[in-house]
């Protein structure tokens, strides 16, 4: 024990983390075996043993902080079950029709009550756009507004919304500018709300893979969908898109970015939270968009998903008490680790958020962006 221990005094000496520290991103460690359980099952016993109870910390998006933006994850090996998801994960599709359900089983569905609590009223479950605003609510108002400015949505546009949630980007476009939306979902019980939600505007929802639509359309929106798609269906869902967007159209993908083109999500993660699912890198979206689309505009705003985060987990920490018969401590740990340690980071900038928007054939005399 005595090797584990002095082994991960060392490697947290060099991010500026103390063990059992006076510091709010100090760790306080209440399990004798949390050093081998770090040392070998890497993230995933990281997490693990933070929802056990085996460690806690002050504030666990400054640890991330400075877990990140040290790069001290470097010193941690992956264990054996790590790299075997990874083999597993260059070898099959993990987003088939058929396994593209699981994170709206695991996550979306049975998690709806609670995650909707915490939102904003339009349901935003992505980065907002803080720009000259520390609210919430105006931040993810900002950012739907953002999106049909650069679709430069009228009246007259269809609009497929692939992966439309609860309905928030239908409603906000529907009414705000008048146009015609379809939104497409797996998620049964996502579509049930979303359809009431939207009564009485012009909107349709389908329950439909991406892999499903038809129909022609003048604009498409995504987003917060593909990091569920899986790195082997980037190319196909850039193909669906093509055959449904107008020739003259414009298709806007807002995601969350990688800095590096990975195949999975870290284990925790893909355990928890998001299960096969990842976040891509520019090369990955660009070679799926090769000969297909040109990429019109670029806008990484990845540090504002940080304060959006921050404000969820502030929302999250006031509404759980009327959910804590429902759960137990350790879901509501889990939930703590995942906002906050994905907050962190984004601060400290490992992790992106892109709106990408693209046209078929160029947009005559340039396409001029908003920002």
């Amino acid at each position: 024990m005595a090797d584990y221990k002095s082994t991960v005094q060392r490697i947290a000496s060099l991010a500026d983390i103390d063990l059992n520290g006076s510091r709010p991103w100090d760790i306080q460690i209440h399990h004798p075996e949390f050093y081998k359980r770090l040392l070998t099952q890497g993230g995933l016993g990281f997490g693990e043993a933070y929802m056990d109870g085996w460690w806690t910390c002050e504030a666990i998006d400054q640890l991330f902080y400075k877990i990140l933006s040290s790069g001290i994850r470097k010193h941690i090996r992956l264990s054996f079950s790590e790299k075997t998801s990874l083999l597993t994960t260059r070898l099959f599709n993990m987003q088939t029709q058929t396994r593209s359900k699981k994170v709206i089983d695991r996550h979306y569905n049975p998690s709806s009550e609670v995650i909707l609590a915490f939102l904003d009223p339009y349901n935003q479950y992505t980065c907002g756009y803080f720009n000259d605003t520390a609210d919430l609510n105006t931040a993810q108002e900002q950012k739907l507004d953002l999106i049909c400015k650069k679709l430069g949505l009228t009246a007259g546009d269809r609009v497929l919304d692939i992966g439309c949630g609860w309905g928030g980007f239908a409603k906000f476009a529907a009414t705000r500018y008048h146009c015609h939306v379809t939104g497409i979902s797996i998620s049964k019980e996502q579509l049930a709300y979303a359809q009431d939600f939207c009564k009485g505007l012009p909107v349709d929802f389908l329950h439909a893979d991406y892999r499903a639509i038809r129909g022609s359309f003048s604009k498409v929106v995504i987003v917060g969908m593909i990091e569920h798609v899986g790195y082997k269906n980037y190319r196909t869902l850039m193909e669906v898109v093509h055959a449904r967007l107008a020739e003259d159209g414009l298709f806007l993908l807002h995601t969350i970015g990688n800095p590096s083109s990975r195949t999975k999500a870290d284990p925790w993660t893909n355990k928890y939270i998001f299960p096969n699912g990842t976040a891509p890198s520019l090369p990955q979206l660009t070679r799926a968009a090769e000969n297909l689309f040109i990429l019109e505009d670029l806008h990484n705003f990845g540090q504002y998903y940080d304060p959006t985060l921050m404000a969820w987990y502030e929302n999250f920490e006031r509404i759980w008490p009327s959910f804590e018969a429902q759960y137990d401590e350790r879901t509501y740990r889990m939930w703590q680790y995942y906002l906050l340690h994905y907050a962190g980071a984004f601060r400290a900038r490992t992790n992106q958020l892109w709106q990408l928007v693209f046209s078929k054939n160029g947009v005559p005399g340039g396409y001029f962006s908003v920002r």
